[in-house]
């Protein structure tokens, strides 16, 4: 697919709606409470009920948390969403039962720690999209290539690299294997990172917090190293390259995968196969995304998602085994 570049205009409604729901979003390790107003997800007193927790800044979630509104709408069921700020309360939510799906997961890199765990309170229902993947970029101006050629280069950059939300996966990967000059792994092995620490700050604030500071030194052609990911929009809509990872210490390619509440599979059977059942490929992907976040936007995210269902028949039937 051939994400349609972004306009300014765009980002900002966008920036705006992102904060927006940074006024709403739970504290870290707080249940959350869903849309309704309830503490608790659907039961099986009350199973044609779906609540799907999201990050609206992780435009992934937010896409396809629209996109599945709009099937199970059409099959009856009632949607809830619970919009939180942060991965940490969202999986804490899921764990406790106060969401139902999460339905953009990244379970084994980026979320791995709380898949660690939360894991055996979680239903994994299938994966949806293959080769996700964690990056730093900078612009495409910028006369650097790799994360190895970071190292004594801290001043021209400000002596940071500006990421997103502090909970996020991608924060704990950058700070805790890109930037030390060794780490441990998941085994107990070391590996090489890249030496960046005191030369180099990680600071966190939000994704539409980095975004803007992309925006503006952009805009003005000054060097910049931000956290990004792919899928994400924003690869393309802004004029970045990826810096290369030698020692691949951002983590391998990982998948993106609908996770649900324990009994959730049981309770709701049809919805479960529909999500097992769930794929899109990058062509895919990326047109949804488009059109949901950037030719439609906020306000509008459920024409985005009807508008994307027109352009694709066969989608619906395909959930169907």
């Amino acid at each position: 697919m051939t994400q349609k570049t972004v306009s300014r205009a765009t980002f900002g409604r966008l920036s705006v709606g992102l904060a927006a729901a940074g006024v709403v979003a739970a504290c870290s390790g707080e249940s959350a409470t869903n849309s309704a107003g309830s503490s608790q997800a659907s039961t099986s007193d009350d199973v044609r009920t779906v609540n799907l927790g999201f990050l609206p800044g992780w435009t992934d979630g937010l896409s396809t948390a629209y996109l599945w509104k709009n099937l199970l709408e059409g099959e009856g069921y009632a949607v809830e969403f619970t919009e939180l700020s942060d991965a940490a309360p969202l999986y804490t939510a899921l764990a406790q039962g106060d969401v139902d799906v999460y339905p953009s997961g990244w379970p084994q890199v980026t979320h791995q720690d709380y898949m660690n765990q939360y894991g055996d309170q979680i239903e994994d229902l299938g994966a949806w999209y293959e080769g996700a993947v964690l990056t730093l970029v900078v612009p495409e101006y910028t006369d650097v290539d790799s994360i190895d050629q970071l190292a004594g280069q801290g001043a021209r950059f400000g002596g940071r690299i500006v990421g997103i939300e502090p909970g996020a996966g991608l924060t704990r990967i950058t700070r805790e294997q890109a930037m030390p000059e060794t780490y441990e792994d998941a085994d107990g092995d070391e590996q090489q990172g890249y030496g960046l620490e005191g030369e180099y700050e990680l600071v966190t604030s939000s994704t539409a917090a980095m975004l803007a500071e992309l925006q503006s030194a952009t805009d003005a052609q000054q060097d910049i190293v931000v956290t990004l990911w792919r899928p994400f929009w924003a690869n393309t809509s802004f004029p970045v390259k990826d810096l290369a990872d030698p020692r691949g210490a951002m983590g391998q390619a990982e998948t993106l995968n609908s996770l649900a509440r324990q009994g959730f599979a049981e309770d709701m059977p049809d919805v479960a196969d529909m999500m097992s059942n769930f794929t899109l490929t990058d062509e895919q992907y990326g047109t949804l995304e488009d059109t949901v976040v950037n030719e439609y936007g906020e306000g509008r995210y459920d024409e985005g998602v009807q508008a994307w269902l027109d352009q694709n028949p066969d989608f619906r039937e395909s959930l169907r085994s």
